[in-house]
């Protein structure tokens, strides 16, 4: 299934930004059953992008690896159908 290799992020903690290691990620808002509609956010060659559902700040981090996120809660890693 493609969309396991996309790294998933939630902001369940409500903070206003998260590092995270990847440029290429959905954002899923919090984490189920309070997930907005999960948004393919790309940031290109910026280092910060906002979701624009939770208006959370993306911003990337290169010491981190694609699917690790600070706060460690932010990263959401979804269950196979």
């Amino acid at each position: 299934m493609a969309e396991a290799s996309i790294p998933h992020f939630a902001n369940d903690a409500g903070v206003r930004a998260i590092r995270i290691g990847a440029r290429e990620f959905m954002c899923i808002g919090a984490k189920p059953p309070f997930d907005h509609p999960h948004a393919f956010l790309d940031m290109g060659g910026d280092t910060e992008i906002v979701c624009p559902y939770c208006s959370t700040v993306y911003q990337y981090d290169s010491s981190l690896k694609p699917a690790e996120a600070q706060p460690s809660s932010a990263a959401w890693h979804p269950q196979a159908a």
